[in-house]
C-alpha cells in the first residue's frame, strides 16, 4: 500500500460489540477511510446514523460481503461469526482485497486453506485472535516460558453467551506454543482414571480447558509447572471493546505489507529479543 493516500476499509460486523468500536476509531484517523460496512440487521442504512458517527460522508451498510465489496476498498476487517467468516475472507481475497481477521473460531485447517489461496492471489491475511496489547505480551511471554518449562495447560474463560469454544485467542496461543514444543504430560491422557474429558481437550499437543459462565467477558490463562514451582500468565478483559481498537488499527495499516497468512498481532510489531 502507498502512504500518500488513505487506506480504504470495509468492516464486516460493523454494528457489533467490537466492530462498532473499531468503526468509531477508524473515522477519527487521518490515514484510514471507512468506505463500507456489512451488517445483515442494518442493511441499506447509513452507518453514520446507526452508530452516530461524526463523519461527513455516507457509509453504506450492505447485507452481504459480495455487495459490500462493490465499493472499492483495500482492507476488509472481519468481525463476524465463525460460520460465515471463512467465506467472507476468501471472497475478499479473490476480489484482491487484503484481510484482517478478528473473528474467533476458525481452525488451523481453515487457515491453511486461506494461506494457500492468499499466496496464490498475492494477498495478505492477518489473523488476530485478540487485538489487546496485553494478549500480545501474553503470547510472547508464554513462548519464552515454554522454552524452559515443558509442562503447561491453557484455560480459556468467556461469557456463557460465547458460542465458539475455545476462543480465537486460545487457538492462536495453542498454535504458537506448539511451534516451541509439545507440552509434556506426566500421565498420558489415555491412562487417566475416571472421566478423561475432565482433563480438557488436546489441541496441538496441549490440554485446553474452556469455561463459559456469566460474569466473564474474556480471559486467557497459561499455567506452567515444574516441581515445587509454577508460573501463571493471565490476560483479563473488561466490558469495553476500546482496548482492541489501537491493535486493530495497527493491523489494518500493516495489511498489505506481506503476502499470505500471518497469525498474531506481534507478527507485524517490532520486539527486541
Amino acid at each position: 500500500m502507498t502512504t500518500n493516500k488513505k487506506i480504504r476499509v470495509c468492516v464486516a460486523g460493523a454494528t457489533g460489540w467490537a466492530g462498532s468500536e473499531l468503526c468509531r476509531g477508524i473515522v477519527l484517523t487521518d490515514d484510514l477511510e471507512l468506505v463500507s460496512a456489512v451488517s445483515r440487521t442494518n442493511a441499506n442504512k447509513d452507518l453514520n446514523a446507526v452508530l452516530n458517527l461524526s463523519h461527513d460522508k455516507n457509509i453504506p451498510i450492505f447485507g452481504t460481503i459480495e455487495e459490500a465489496l462493490s465499493v472499492p476498498c483495500d482492507v476488509l476487517v472481519d468481525y463476524t461469526k465463525p460460520d460465515i467468516a471463512k467465506h467472507q475472507v476468501l471472497t475478499a481475497i479473490h476480489q484482491g482485497v487484503h484481510v484482517v481477521v478478528g473473528t474467533s473460531g476458525l481452525s488451523d485447517a481453515d487457515y491453511e486453506e486461506i494461506n494457500s489461496i492468499a499466496q496464490e492471489k498475492k494477498q495478505a491475511v492477518l489473523a488476530v485472535g485478540n487485538f489487546a496489547i496485553s494478549v500480545v505480551l501474553l503470547n510472547k511471554f508464554a513462548e519464552m516460558a515454554a522454552k524452559y518449562m515443558p509442562n503447561w495447560e491453557i484455560i480459556d474463560y468467556a461469557s456463557d453467551r460465547k458460542i465458539d469454544s475455545p476462543s480465537g485467542s486460545t487457538l492462536e496461543l495453542a498454535n504458537r506454543l506448539s511451534k516451541v514444543r509439545e507440552s509434556v504430560k506426566t500421565v498420558a491422557i489415555e491412562d487417566t482414571k475416571g472421566v478423561k474429558e475432565t482433563r480438557g481437550a488436546d489441541i496441538n499437543g496441549m490440554q485446553v480447558h474452556a469455561v463459559r459462565l456469566p460474569g466473564f467477558v474474556i480471559a486467557l490463562e497459561t499455567i506452567f509447572g515444574l516441581e515445587d514451582e509454577k508460573l501463571t500468565i493471565k490476560h483479563e478483559a473488561g466490558n469495553s471493546a476500546k482496548p482492541y481498537v489501537q491493535g486493530a488499527l495497527l493491523a489494518i495499516r500493516k495489511a498489505g505489507t506481506f503476502t499470505g497468512l500471518k497469525r498474531g498481532l506481534d507478527c507485524v510489531m517490532e520486539f527486541n529479543d
